[in-house]
């Protein structure tokens, strides 16, 4: 009888073994988090001021009797400030947009003229003015752009006698050319972005005539370094899982 009692214990424990680890509940699987990266948003419009040096490269030519006649060249350079208003338009990494700029500008310098003698060419861009679209690739909050369009500047001219410096004739000129130039841009929180652009100016050559009645045909372009800060009313930034 014992021994019948042992063995019934025995298949009983066996058996339920397999009942008991079927019973467990199976671990549950848990999903890992998503990853969310941060992409800035560039779209939106934007305002903004800048400041910076220029320099602008005068060649003049007399009209004489017989001809244009070389009364040399020089260097009209000097500090800008102004202000820009525009808007950006993101397609994934790509950022277009269109800008337009206004600036003053101190640009001046002289040379002695190689036709007259004793007489000295003097000349001042006063301010001037970009209307340009821009193109560009973003990396997060980091933009590398392209920029291009039409330029504008304010000429102011004079000669004068070098021995006294008194000016005897003057004359000022609007003249509109071409614009190129390239950025870095760099959004530092959400809607504040600092930029370091550079901009050439194609001005080509005009015929200007003075006060006195003489006349020049002077050629110029001019090439512009300025540092920017920019406010953009734009969307949040955008995550990205």
């Amino acid at each position: 009888m014992k021994k019948l009692l042992l063995g019934t214990v025995a298949l009983f424990a066996l058996g339920a073994a397999p009942v008991m680890a079927a019973d467990l509940a199976a671990r549950p699987y848990t999903k890992a988090p998503p990853v969310i990266v941060a992409l800035y948003n560039w779209s939106g419009f934007y305002v903004g001021a800048n400041g910076g040096w220029g320099t602008s490269r005068k060649s003049w030519d007399l009209y004489a009797p017989g001809g244009l006649v070389s009364e040399g060249s020089h260097d009209a350079s000097g500090a800008t400030a102004g202000g820009q208003i525009g808007y950006n338009w993101q397609v994934g990494a790509w950022v277009f947009g269109v800008e337009a700029q206004g600036n003053w500008a101190d640009f001046k310098g002289s040379n002695a003229s190689l036709a007259v003698a004793g007489a000295t060419n003097q000349s001042k861009i006063e301010a001037f003015g970009l209307f340009t679209g821009r193109v560009g690739y973003a990396w997060n909050n980091a933009l590398l752009y392209a920029k291009g369009g039409a330029a504008v500047v304010s000429d102011k001219y004079s000669y004068y006698p070098t021995a006294t410096g008194v000016t005897v004739a003057t004359a000022s000129e609007t003249r509109w050319g071409a614009a190129v130039g390239a950025g870095f841009e760099y959004g530092f929180t959400p809607n504040w972005s600092f930029a370091v652009e550079y901009d050439h100016l194609f001005l080509d050559k005009k015929d200007v005539t003075f006060t006195s009645g003489v006349s020049d045909r002077i050629k110029q372009d001019a090439d512009l370094v300025t540092a920017r800060i920019n406010y953009r009313w734009g969307g949040p930034v955008v995550a990205k899982y």
